[in-house]
């Protein structure tokens, strides 16, 4: 598996025939100033935590424009179905649904989901999630991305679930976890997770500006920390 982090929530996963866009917040992302279509090249399906606009992003672009299938709850589904998407595949928290090389299943998290639109009126875009990317090919590491979340007990219940290999992890504070939530939920809920990415973090003034008190936080966990350079594959 490759992993690309494009800022903020936004991350690309590459395996098999398989390229997945999770929160592809790509255009108006001051932490990304890349090329919305070139990160985006090839995709085959995106994943959305939750609705909202730093989050939905790029999402009905890129799926025009590749054909990629959108996977989400149902709400938001519907939401983007009515602005041209047809290649849904709706769902909701606790489900899992197969998407051929990988199964999707949507967690809880603590957050909040309702959007303006354009002219100013509120959409309750169902309820925020956490997303696990599980590929079939064992050989590959089985994917958390948390959504915007605070710590909560249960994400032991999705350790037991799931076996997460790999954590994208909210830091950043104000909206989801500072810091010490962040590894505190690693350290006791999370045994499971060998490699944690932070996000959600330096892309506006609200936000904490860097990782180091989240590396820091971490000291002593099982979990290694890895920050990636923006735009830049690695492979966990």
């Amino acid at each position: 598996m490759k992993i690309t982090w494009f800022g903020h929530s936004a991350f690309r996963l590459e395996f098999g025939a398989s390229v997945v866009m999770i929160d592809p917040f790509l255009t108006g992302n001051p932490a990304f100033g890349g090329d919305a279509e070139a990160a985006s090249v090839g995709a085959t399906h995106v994943l959305l935590t939750h609705g909202h606009g730093d989050h939905i992003g790029d999402t009905v672009a890129i799926c025009k424009r590749t054909g990629a299938k959108l996977v989400t709850n149902y709400d938001l589904a519907m939401y983007l179905a009515r602005q041209g998407l047809t290649a849904l595949d709706p769902m909701n928290t606790g489900g899992t649904t197969d998407q051929g090389e990988f199964t999707v299943s949507l967690t809880h998290a603590l957050h909040s989901s309702v959007e303006l639109d354009g002219n100013g009126v509120s959409h309750c875009l169902g309820n925020p999630n956490g997303i696990v990317v599980t590929p079939k090919d064992k050989a590959e590491p089985v994917v958390y991305h948390m959504g915007d979340t605070d710590l909560f007990s249960d994400m032991a219940l999705i350790d037991e679930m799931h076996r997460p290999a790999v954590a994208m992890v909210p830091i950043g504070d104000r909206f989801t976890m500072g810091p010490r939530g962040a590894a505190l939920a690693l350290k006791r809920f999370l045994p499971s997770v060998r490699i944690a990415i932070p996000c959600h973090y330096a892309t506006f003034g609200l936000l904490l500006p860097d990782a180091s008190g989240f590396v820091a936080e971490m000291e002593g966990a099982n979990a290694r920390v890895v920050v990636p350079a923006k735009g830049e594959a690695f492979a966990p």
